[in-house]
């Protein structure tokens, strides 16, 4: 290096300078398209093999933002070049090296940046690159344009970085290997696997300790539960255009329906039950959502739920990284009818950034025990919402369903008031839901939703009857309060509850008071998330019921839950 004359280095070193992030380029390309090269803060080359990995296969139940790679931009002209002015020391010696050589390269952005400092490896990449630059010139018979002068000079700075050209290559080398191996055993090229793992530690207690009438079998003694429990989830997400989502869903579960060991059921259920708790893997979805324009997207699933297509409006919906109980999640719009993994089909049409309307048909699972399953010979349920957003951080909707439901039930899963009792039953509904989403701050945000659903049926297909029930949920919660991604909440609600009843059956009570809700239950529920680490979340948390199945002679349920979340 010293033996060459400081006017010809500056001019060399401003080649390779502005060649560096050819090199960039060069590297990346010659690994793989998919593999990211970028520089650091310190101006030092970074390839990183684990993007490509990420590029294949990252899952999160969450979709990511795209890798944007540093990608250099060769100029024709040192003009293109927006932060090199005529006026600046070096702009002569540019636009010399462009006009001969072809040798400078700016970032996207049409920039130089010639004030960034440079890294040996850097240099030495510099040097390849216009060695190579070279090349190309004397390979198309044009060796006059070379000088000897540069090319001795570049040929000293080929020796004095050769170590450094080595290892270049060799990480190069090293990149291309990897590659070849992660494409050899990918396990599809649409294909990612998106995986959940929860760990539940629960104890529940009914808090009886004396008589309470007979409404308890086993005659008002205090029932406990502790229970220590698992839900696994396999998400095989394929996309064919890049937009569309066909989503496979194995399940695998043992938490069971704590309700039933409290001898209420469907009083006190936890999130993330699944309602199979039989160890075995299941289909737990089949669903293809596909856009047809760009603000309509359809939606259809032999295996689905409602959920998947109209918006919950709740921000503490998730079972695995929100509330921790059953009622928690979502309103009887979507939970009547919703139970045996229905079949589904509807829609989202995003009318305007401040407007949507959704809208879906649900019918029971053809495969039903019953023979009351398919599209029209079970429960079925038409459900439509919509949603306006008039702020930023304001979000109303307003949402309504009818649904038919067989068996006595209305198939919703939650507190046993929301039936009128009779097992023969079969019932129409009407369900009318109003939600609101207001961030107050960036930290902080309230929840609502009320709902009012009207139902008609027969008993025994002779006596008609009516109801009303009502329920009602109100949250507030904090995000990043301790630390990043932390979530604390606390809720408290009505769970349906059955008002008023009306109608006549011969030989039983005429004015059907039995069938109203002699007791207004309510539900009270807190939790933390605490962040554990990106994939690892551990949540614990409380709720109570208080007069489950709307009586105040089956005590207040208290459940306390440890749930430990693993995402891959």
């Amino acid at each position: 290096m010293s033996k060459v004359s400081k006017q010809k280095y500056s001019l060399v070193k401003l080649v390779l300078i502005s060649a560096t992030l050819a090199a960039v380029g060069l590297i990346g390309n010659a690994a793989n398209s998919e593999t990211q090269a970028s520089l650091s803060p310190k101006g030092e080359i970074k390839l990183n093999p684990s993007n490509v990995i990420n590029a294949v296969g990252n899952d999160t139940l969450i979709e990511q933002e795209p890798l944007h790679p540093v990608i250099a931009q060769n100029v024709t002209s040192v003009s293109q070049l927006s932060d090199v002015k005529p006026t600046d020391w070096a702009f002569t010696a540019l636009q010399s090296l462009v006009e001969r050589y072809g040798c400078i390269a700016g970032y996207p952005d049409r920039t130089f940046r010639g004030k960034q400092a440079t890294s040996r490896f850097e240099f030495a990449a510099g040097v390849n690159a216009c060695l190579d630059k070279i090349n190309e010139i004397i390979s198309a018979g044009l060796a006059d344009k070379v000088s000897k002068e540069d090319l001795a000079t570049l040929q000293k700075l080929q020796e004095e970085f050769a170590a450094e050209l080595a290892t270049l290559r060799g990480r190069v080398d090293a990149l291309d290997a990897k590659v070849a191996k992660l494409e050899a055993q990918q396990f599809s090229t649409t294909t990612k696997l998106r995986g959940e793992a929860i760990f539940g530690l629960a104890a529940a207690s009914d808090g009886v300790t004396g008589s309470n009438g007979t409404l308890l079998a086993s005659g008002g003694a205090d029932r406990t539960n502790t229970i220590f429990s698992y839900r696994v989830r396999l998400n095989l997400d394929t996309s064919f255009t890049g937009k569309d989502l066909l989503r496979t869903r194995l399940q695998a579960s043992n938490t069971p329906n704590l309700g039933d060991a409290l001898g209420v059921p469907n009083a006190s259920r936890l999130s993330f039950e699944s309602g199979t708790p039989n160890n075995i893997f299941e289909i737990n979805r089949l669903y293809y959502k596909f856009p047809i324009g760009d603000s309509f997207t359809a939606y259809i699933a032999p295996i689905g739920q409602t959920e998947d297509i109209i918006n919950p409006l709740n921000p503490l919906e998730s079972d695995s990284q929100g509330t921790i109980s059953r009622f928690g999640r979502f309103n009887p719009a979507i939970r009547i009818a919703s139970g045996g993994n229905p079949a589904i089909a509807g829609f989202d049409w995003k009318i305007s950034d401040k407007v949507s309307f959704q809208a879906a048909y649900s019918a029971s699972n053809a495969a039903l025990a019953t023979g009351r399953g398919g599209v029209t010979g079970g429960d079925t349920k038409i459900t439509a919402q919509l949603v306006l957003k008039p702020a930023e951080n304001l979000t109303f909707g307003i949402t309504y369903a009818n649904a038919f439901t067989t068996g006595g039930s209305l198939g919703e899963g939650l507190n046993s008031s929301t039936t009128p009792g009779f097992s023969n039953s079969e019932f129409n509904s009407n369900t009318i839901v109003g939600s609101l989403i207001w961030d107050i701050t960036k930290k902080f945000t309230f929840n609502l939703w009320g709902s009012a659903t009207f139902i008609d049926g027969k008993v025994a297909s002779v006596s008609q009857l009516s109801t009303t029930n009502t329920s009602w949920l109100a949250s507030i919660s904090g995000k990043d309060l301790f630390a990043e991604g932390d979530l604390a909440a606390i809720s408290f609600g009505q769970p349906l509850f059955t008002s008023s009843a009306s109608g006549a059956v011969l030989g039983v009570i005429p004015n059907f008071f039995s069938l109203t809700s002699p007791t207004t239950p309510y539900q009270l529920e807190t939790f933390y998330r605490i962040p554990v680490t990106n994939n690892i979340s551990i949540t614990p948390g409380v709720f109570f019921v208080f007069n489950q199945g709307s009586d105040s002679r089956n005590g207040t349920a208290t459940v306390g839950v440890i749930r430990t979340t693993f995402s891959f």
